[in-house]
C-alpha cells in the first residue's frame, strides 16, 4: 500500500514539474493588454472638451462665433453644417467651439452628433424676438437639459442683441422660458404615456408636475447672460469659458 502511494505521488510530482505554463501566461497578457486597450478607447472617445453654441436660427450665435474664433466679425449666413473652430481664454487655453446649425430639421441631428463631447454649451438666445418663439427656444433647450449626455454640462443661456430698444433683459427671459418649460414637459410627459402608458423620470425636468418648474431645481449650472454680438458686448460669456 505504500509503496503504491510513493508511486501516484512521483507521477504527481513529475506531471506539475512537466505542465508548461506559457500559453497561460500569454493567455493572461492578451486579457489585460485587451482590457487595457478597451479602457483607453473608451476614456478617449468620451473626452469632453467642446464648447457647443446651440439655439434657433438668426439669434446670432454663428456671427459670435466667428468673431471668437476667426477674431472678427464675418457676414454670415443660416447654417447647414456645423462650423467647428478654436478659441483661446485669458488663462492661454485652447477651447474647441461647434457651431450648431439652428435649423430646425439640422439642430437635432447636430447636437446628438456632438453632445457626448460636450464641456459646456452656450444656448444663444434672440432678446427681441424670444416672446414670438417662445414654445421653439423653450423646446429645444428642454430637449438639451434632459439628455443624459448634457444634463451635467454647465449651461449659459446667453441673451443676446441687449443693445436693441425692444430686447428683453436676461431675467424676463428666464422667467418666460421657466413658464413655457412648464407646459413643453407636460406634453412631452403625455406624449410618452401615449405610447407605453408609464411615465420616465429620465425624460421630466425638475422635481415633480406638481411643482412649477425653475432653473434653480437642475443639479446642472444654468446661467442666463446678457449680450450683444454686435456691439462686441460678451464679456459674460468670456468670463465664463475662462473657468472651463
Amino acid at each position: 500500500m505504500d509503496k503504491a502511494d510513493r508511486k501516484s505521488s512521483a507521477r504527481a510530482s513529475i506531471k506539475l514539474g512537466e505542465l508548461n505554463y506559457t500559453p497561460v501566461l500569454i493567455a493572461l497578457a492578451v486579457v489585460l493588454l485587451t482590457i487595457v486597450v478597451l479602457f483607453l478607447w473608451k476614456r478617449k472617445k468620451t473626452v469632453r472638451s467642446a464648447v457647443l453654441f446651440t439655439g434657433l436660427c438668426d439669434s446670432g450665435k454663428t456671427y459670435l462665433f466667428a468673431h471668437l474664433c476667426l477674431g472678427g466679425a464675418r457676414e454670415t449666413f443660416t447654417s447647414i453644417k456645423e462650423n467647428v473652430g478654436s478659441f483661446k481664454t485669458e488663462r492661454g487655453r485652447v477651447l474647441k467651439m461647434v457651431d450648431v446649425p439652428g435649423n430646425e430639421r439640422l439642430r437635432g441631428k447636430f447636437f446628438d452628433e456632438y453632445k457626448n463631447i460636450a464641456k459646456a454649451i452656450v444656448y444663444m438666445i434672440d432678446s427681441v424676438t424670444v416672446q414670438k418663439d417662445i414654445r421653439d427656444v423653450a423646446d429645444f433647450l428642454y430637449t438639451i437639459l434632459v439628455d443624459k449626455a448634457t444634463s451635467k454640462v454647465p449651461v449659459v443661456v446667453l441673451c443676446n442683441k441687449q443693445d436693441e430698444t425692444l430686447a428683453k433683459t436676461e431675467t424676463a427671459i428666464k422667467s418666460m422660458l421657466e413658464k413655457e418649460i412648464n407646459i413643453v414637459r407636460q406634453t412631452r410627459r403625455s406624449q410618452l404615456q401615449s405610447v407605453d402608458n408609464s411615465s420616465s423620470s429620465d425624460t421630466f425636468l425638475g422635481k415633480s408636475a406638481s411643482v412649477d418648474f425653475e432653473f434653480e431645481q437642475l443639479g446642472q449650472r444654468v446661467r442666463f447672460v446678457p449680450c450683444s454680438a454686435m456691439e462686441e458686448q460678451f464679456a459674460g460669456l468670456t468670463k465664463f469659458l475662462d473657468t472651463l
